[in-house]
């Protein structure tokens, strides 16, 4: 059994999004809930996050953003992602929660992790929120990790939605590998399969897109097929994965069709791809029920395979 470390914070529920809102605290809410009814939850290690510094959101984010987010007003910082008063201190542990892994496993402490976060991260771009995402939680884990030792680091990214600004950060970089599966036409509408990284980065961005209507079949053979190679050529020191569960075939937000039994097999995937170090942060995923059902098949893949 492997040594899991599970970090979650009641921070995370100030984060206040309107009722309308999918994004909202009941997500975490009823996850906590559901796994301490679970019989893993007692397998796991309980820890809290660290609260990230404005120096670690420089990483990067600009500092034309960060000012603007230390002075935001309540509402909205785009048509999609609320800001409320206890946005931004939940944010900033969100990224903690993400740094605060990369350290207990450098220290030995812990082999894989799962932060249990909001609000997600991967669309923030460096200089906007973007698509309920304030800062680019796995985006600053990426180049931490890189500052603690980890200097190639692979992302993968099985959120319904292309991660544009994990991409973006690293799309000329040649240390950070960024893989993305991802509905195709959808929100944010990037994430071609010509997009592929430029300059020094080319080759080192690949992307996916699946169509409405995908299910278990294709990201199996994704998952199984396809990633392990593109993982055992590039020798990654740590893997960081962007874990949204808006694949699930109950989510409002999508029209892919992956099962239960679906997400289990792509976490079964990416874990045999490289025996190296995991950090899983939470992004979309917005059936409860659903959300509850995958975390719970993650955290067992975590711990047992």
């Amino acid at each position: 059994m492997k040594r899991v470390g599970f970090y979650y914070d009641d921070i995370f529920l100030k984060h206040h999004t309107p009722l309308w809102h999918p994004e909202a605290p009941s997500r975490l809410v009823n996850l906590i809930n559901s796994l301490k009814a679970s019989s893993i939850w007692n397998e796991l290690i309980h820890l809290k996050p660290k609260i990230a510094r404005f120096e670690d959101i420089a990483l990067i984010h600009t500092e034309y953003y960060i000012d603007r987010i230390k002075n935001a007003r309540v509402g909205h910082l785009d048509a999609d992602t609320y800001f409320s008063e206890g946005s931004l201190e939940a944010a900033l542990y969100a990224v903690g929660a993400v740094l605060s892994s990369i350290d207990k496993i450098k220290a030995g402490e812990v082999d894989r992790t799962f932060c249990a976060v909001r609000p997600p991260g991967h669309h923030a771009e460096a200089h906007k929120a973007m698509g309920f995402c304030i800062f680019n939680n796995i985006a600053i884990g990426a180049r931490y990790a890189q500052l603690q030792g980890f200097k190639k680091v692979f992302i993968i990214d099985f959120d319904v939605h292309h991660g544009n600004g994990t991409q973006n950060a690293f799309y000329n970089d040649n240390t950070v590998f960024y893989f993305s599966t991802h509905q195709f036409p959808h929100y944010p509408g990037t994430g071609s399969e010509d997009d592929i990284g430029m300059d020094e980065g080319e080759g080192f961005t690949y992307n996916i897109p699946v169509v409405a209507g995908a299910g278990d079949i294709t990201y199996s053979r994704i998952y199984n097929d396809i990633l392990p190679p593109i993982i055992e050529d590039f020798k990654p020191d740590i893997i960081l994965v962007s874990a949204g569960y808006d694949i699930h075939k109950h989510d409002p937000l999508s029209t892919i069709r992956v099962t239960n039994d679906g997400v289990r097999t792509i976490v079964k995937g990416i874990l045999k791809s490289a025996d190296v170090p995991y950090v899983f942060c939470l992004e979309g995923g917005y059936n409860i029920p659903a959300l509850e059902d995958c975390i719970k098949i993650t955290i067992e893949e975590l711990l047992y395979s």
